[in-house]
This record gives structure tokens, C-alpha cells and sequence, in this order.
């Protein structure tokens, strides 16, 4: 990219040059800035990591006919459709994210996370 860079200088810019160079030297100044937040890319990154997210841990799923859902009462019980002791689905806005297992901190139930899906793939699942 740099050899290009030099080019564009010591030759006359033709107009896709010029493009070519301020498209680099903003990309490069989004980069440059990412989390610190002193480039304008930099603080357009920081807005987008104040986003609040729904994080959903997934125990398990079923399908169930409306008349069995009204004979539902307390003491019913409903079974799901994953194994015990499979793991957990995590969704970010109902977005598979990771999976995990339940564990107990403080006496509080936590996840531990034992696969995480790439950014590559996540993004790919976006289109």
C-alpha cells in the first residue's frame, strides 16, 4: 500500500488516484483512532460501543399446541428439546454469539463460555 502511496506523489494525481489516496488516509485515520476516541473514526467507534445489547443465555426450546399451553398450571412441567448437560445458547439481540455452560459465582448463576463464534462468521450471518 505504501508503494502506491509513493506513486501517487511523484506522479500527476489523475482523479481515481486521488480518490484512491484520501479513501486509504481516511481508513487508515478510523484505524489509527479506533478506542481512543481522538480521530473522528476513533469517536464514531466509541458511539457504537455505548449500543446497549439484549443478551439472551437459551436454556432450550419446544413447540407446544395453544390447548396444552392453557392446561399449563403450577407444578406443570414442560420439556425442552436440548440434552441436559448440552450447553447453553448465548444470543446478542437474538444473534448466536457463544455457547457456555451454567456455573454457580457467589451463589449466583453465571455462564462459562466454552465456544465463541467468530466475527467473521457473525458477520457473515448477517448477510
Amino acid at each position: 500500500m505504501a508503494a502506491k502511496h509513493a506513486r501517487a506523489d511523484l506522479e500527476p494525481a489523475t482523479d481515481r488516484q486521488s480518490e484512491h489516496v484520501s479513501a486509504a488516509a481516511r481508513d487508515s485515520s478510523v484505524v489509527a483512532g479506533a478506542g481512543t476516541g481522538s480521530a473522528a473514526g476513533g469517536e464514531n467507534l466509541d458511539f457504537l460501543l455505548d449500543i446497549p445489547l439484549e443478551i439472551t443465555i437459551e436454556l432450550g426450546r419446544t413447540r407446544m399446541m395453544i390447548n396444552d399451553l392453557l392446561k399449563l398450571g403450577q407444578g406443570s412441567i414442560i420439556e425442552l428439546a436440548k440434552q441436559a448437560g448440552d450447553t447453553l445458547d448465548i444470543l446478542a439481540n437474538n444473534r448466536l454469539i457463544a455457547k457456555g455452560d451454567v456455573v454457580v459465582v457467589n451463589k449466583k448463576y453465571a455462564i462459562r463460555l466454552t465456544e465463541v463464534v467468530s466475527p467473521v462468521e457473525r458477520v457473515e450471518k448477517l448477510g
